[in-house]
């Protein structure tokens, strides 16, 4: 599934049904397109098993001759010929979103939505996340990613000190204080964000972990009272990475471990490059449904 920070009041909707070939290919394209401060694309299985969805939300109304242009670029004229637009009702989308979403499982987290508390396996770590006004529900590659990334190290072990930079809905952070049992520092430049990822904190009972802050950046007195960390997360865009990467390093501790995302493959090696001119090695590299997952390490 693909997602975007969904935009606040979403005003329209635009929605195509179509072979899961497809559908990856527009949500893709559509995504790459559009700002994701503007737009959130979502590309799932449709509960019938049968076929996937395609979802757009818009904060404004779009161009929809535009629209169904990439979607006849990347799919061809007849599916382009489905696509259909509505305009919606604020937080409309919220409830149409989980139609399509089930439970995700990553090394022993289990993220979920309420409607699907019955199906989380005893010996899991439940992580209750509903879609709302911020990004991180587990389904996106990037979120998967980094899940797998934060059980695969507390295996080899225990963090001290996380951060989680660009936390979105705090599944992160929730989840990384709930493996490690430690205080997570998160922090994410939306406000919205910074209010889900605390309600969300309470709701899976890591309030005692997870403490939010709205900052932008790492220069926020805050984040220097925390270091060094000895395992800092951020899933977001490569270009803002490339842009914290001097900033970032020098909250690691020597030896601590760094979780990247929110990279296309395209993009990998110039965040790579990034991290590693700045003394980070890298550990590991995993794509999930076409998003990168880079772990890194301080040599420091």
């Amino acid at each position: 599934m693909l997602e975007g920070l969904h935009p606040v009041s979403p005003t329209h909707l635009m929605r195509l049904e179509t072979s899961e070939r497809a559908a990856r290919k527009v949500g893709d394209l559509i995504g790459e397109m559009f700002d994701p401060a503007e737009t959130a694309v979502a590309a799932f299985e449709a509960p019938d098993g049968q076929l996937w969805l395609v979802e757009v939300f818009f904060r404004d109304a779009p161009d929809e001759d535009h629209v169904r242009a990439l979607v006849r670029a990347s799919a061809g004229d007849a599916v382009a010929a489905c696509v259909t637009f509505h305009a919606i009702e604020s937080r409309d989308w919220v409830r149409t979103s989980l139609d399509g979403l089930k439970p995700v499982q990553a090394g022993r987290f289990t993220v979920f939505g309420s409607h699907d508390r019955d199906k989380v396996a005893p010996n899991a770590i439940p992580i209750e996340i509903e879609a709302a006004l911020a990004f991180g529900t587990g389904h996106h590659g990037t979120t998967l990613g980094c899940l797998r990334a934060i059980d695969r190290l507390a295996k080899a072990g225990r963090a001290f000190r996380p951060l989680d930079v660009g936390t979105g809905t705090g599944v992160l952070a929730i989840a990384a204080g709930l493996r490690h049992r430690v205080p997570v520092l998160a922090s994410d430049i939306d406000r919205v964000s910074v209010v889900a990822a605390h309600e969300n904190a309470v709701l899976n009972k890591a309030r005692g972990y997870v403490q939010v802050i709205h900052a932008a950046g790492l220069k926020d007195a805050r984040f220097r009272r925390g270091a060094p960390y000895d395992l800092i997360l951020a899933n977001i865009l490569p270009r803002p990475l490339v842009g914290l990467a001097t900033d970032l390093v020098r909250l690691v501790a020597p030896g601590g471990t760094v979780v990247l995302s929110g990279i296309i493959p395209p993009h990998a090696n110039l965040v790579i490059s990034a991290y590693r001119d700045r003394g980070l090695h890298l550990v590991m590299r995993e794509t999930i449904e076409g998003w990168v997952t880079l772990t890194m390490r301080s040599g420091r």
